[in-house]
């Protein structure tokens, strides 16, 4: 009698509601025999904590990798195409093939798989937990660098989200190099 093992790959992005940088999606494969405590949707967890659990998952995980999508392609492809990539490529950096790939959401990119989307995937499947919680762990990491090449924006507090104070830095500086120009609150500050 034949057993097969079917290998999932979880997948999650973030980064779709800010006014800039990329989107960034990441993919996992988890160890079941290496158990991660506290995996969900990483909104719900405390920065802290988000950080010690992206660590553990990148060193128990079977694999793991990141898919991301800068701000030029997401202007050109508009942000529901750019996540559907950042996925794809998060996937396809995997460094072992998943049978089957379980996407939080309602769309799936195409792969060379079977995916299943899953709503609200993050709160319901590990896999899924622990890909949202690196892919917010990265792409707040690369706004806080960023911050740093574009002061004044304050990226590294809201990082690229539509707050307060970021329109009012866009008001006042104008739009920088990794402002998303097909988004209406930054298109209005184009010349």
């Amino acid at each position: 009698m034949r057993t097969e093992i079917t290998i999932v790959a979880g997948v999650d992005e973030v980064g779709r509601g800010p006014l800039a940088g990329p989107v960034v999606a990441a993919a996992v494969i988890l160890d079941d025999n290496n158990p991660i405590e506290g995996l969900g949707d990483s909104k719900t967890i405390s920065e802290k904590k988000r950080e010690k659990l992206a660590i553990e998952i990148r060193q128990k995980s079977i694999a793991w990798a990141i898919g991301q999508v800068e701000h030029e392609e997401i202007d050109e492809l508009n942000i529901l195409n750019a996540s559907l990539l950042a996925m794809q490529r998060a996937v396809h950096a995997l460094g072992v093939n998943p049978d089957h790939v379980q996407v939080d959401g309602n769309r799936c990119p195409e792969l060379h798989c079977s995916v299943e989307a899953i709503i609200k995937g993050d709160s319901l499947i590990a896999a899924i937990g622990a890909a949202s919680i690196l892919a917010k762990v990265t792409r707040d990491s690369l706004m806080i660098k960023m911050d740093k090449i574009y002061p004044g924006y304050g990226f590294a507090k809201h990082k690229g989200y539509p707050t307060r104070q970021h329109k009012q830095a866009l008001e006042q500086l104008g739009v920088c190099e990794i402002h998303r120009r097909s988004y209406a609150p930054v298109r209005k500050f184009l010349v």
